[in-house]
């Protein structure tokens, strides 16, 4: 008797599969208030590559992806108008050639973009109808409302991915954090219960042409593709 395979198991759901919950207590957003705030702590958090600022402006409270240079203590603005480190700004009040972070992609939405550790893109020029041009961390170019925020500076901890790993546990531990699947496994090294590409003497590969409308695990391969072969 067969089992279901990983994509089918993970899809059910249970124990296995799922995130700890304490990994993604702190939600990175941007304050509807304004004015001067105060940088409270900086700390770690498990779900984010960057260490995560808890910055105070007025009554509220609000975290967001450290920049590099920051410390305990620092005022920063938000919606102000000076540019320097850690300042939130609209993005049609920071000047080309700015490096920013933790950008939004529609006005409100507390940034969703550019927030991993040491990253940072950059703006490139106003355009009319009041967007801007972004230069990503790719180099792709992103359009964006003037209205969004961000944040001006680098994110700290740049040398997060220099360190190796040396070891299976470390990096197990990692990806468990984050609700990864690993170790990824080559379907044809399986058994024929873990996967339809599984067994075969002599690892024969099977057809991978899969029915747009085939279930989780058995929809692998080429999903309904027009046509198979070498084009002539």
């Amino acid at each position: 008797m067969g089992k279901r395979i990983i994509s089918q198991a993970r899809g059910h759901g249970g124990p296995a599969y799922q995130a700890r919950k304490r990994a993604f207590i702190y939600k990175v957003k941007y304050p509807s208030n304004v004015g001067e705030a105060t940088v409270m702590s900086i700390f770690h958090s498990a779900a984010h590559s960057a260490p995560l600022m808890k910055i105070q402006v007025g009554m509220e409270i609000f975290f967001i992806p450290a920049f590099n240079g920051a410390i305990e203590g620092q005022k920063i603005t938000v919606m102000g108008k000076e540019v320097k480190p850690g300042n939130i700004l609209a993005i049609k009040d920071i000047p080309p050639m700015t490096q920013i972070y933790n950008i939004e992609i529609n006005p409100g939405d507390g940034g969703k973009m550019v927030r991993t550790a040491g990253s940072s893109a950059m703006v490139t020029k106003m355009l009319e109808n009041n967007k801007v041009s972004i230069t990503m961390t790719s180099k792709k170019i992103v359009i964006v409302s003037g209205d969004c925020r961000a944040t001006v500076g680098v994110i700290a901890g740049e040398g997060k991915k220099l360190k190796p790993f040396i070891k299976a546990g470390p990096m197990f531990y990692r990806m468990k954090a984050r609700n990864k699947l690993w170790p990824r496994t080559s379907a044809v090294k399986m058994n024929a219960i873990d996967h339809p590409f599984g067994s075969g003497r002599g690892k024969r590969i099977k057809p991978k042409i899969a029915k747009r409308n085939a279930p989780p695990g058995a929809r692998v391969g080429h999903i309904r593709p027009r046509r198979t072969g070498r084009s002539k």
